[in-house]
């Protein structure tokens, strides 16, 4: 995990995180993080009001109440709980890779909401259709081409059973068949084959 950490990614993190909320991380990036007041501060500079009361960092409690209402904020803001750290990923420093994945799939979400973040990818947003009450009715009459169709199929060149398969096409006449007394290289060979042994 601690290889698929990207520095450059680290530092897009940083240049965002710091010019949204203005304050400076520190030159540990996960160190200082992990108080999750900035974090706290970042997730109420994009939409306000999402965690009420950052608590100072005195005691582990603290922080790690920061943390949590980081985390429970972005899942409101609409970043998917797949892509979310836990907790001691950060304060434990036990998953920076997942800490890091998170903050890019919240600054995508931010970029979604048209927030000016220069990095993550925006969202595609959904489109909903609505069909007419008798073209869902039509639709159900119709067998879809998952489950086959027989257009086009005949039983034309089948051969009857245990007759030889021509291995070439007689409606061109250009070679001849071989004949039934030869086996073809298909079927395999006998060549240097012997029971010495």
């Amino acid at each position: 995990l601690a290889q698929k950490y990207d520095p450059q990614h680290e530092r897009e993190l940083r240049a965002w995180i710091e010019g949204t909320t203005g304050r400076r991380i520190g030159d540990n990036f996960m160190d200082g993080l992990k108080d999750g007041v900035i974090l706290c501060e970042l997730i109420n500079k994009l939409q306000p009001g999402s965690v009420p009361k950052v608590n100072e960092p005195v005691q582990n409690w603290h922080k790690l109440e920061n943390i949590g209402n980081f985390l429970r904020a972005i899942t409101r803001y609409g970043v998917k709980p797949h892509d979310i750290f836990e907790a001691n990923d950060l304060f434990e420093n036990t998953n920076h890779t997942q800490v890091q994945s998170t903050l890019i799939a919240l600054a995508s979400q931010a970029k979604t909401k048209g927030n000016n973040v220069g990095l993550g990818v925006k969202y595609a947003e959904k489109q909903q259709r609505r069909f007419h009450p008798e073209k869902l009715r039509e639709g159900r009459n119709i067998i879809g081409l998952q489950m086959g169709t027989n257009k086009f199929a005949s039983q034309q060149g089948m051969t009857a059973y245990g007759t030889r398969r021509h291995l070439y096409d007689p409606k061109l006449g250009t070679e001849q068949p071989l004949d039934q007394a030869t086996i073809s290289l298909q079927m395999g060979t006998n060549k240097g084959a012997s029971q010495v042994g």
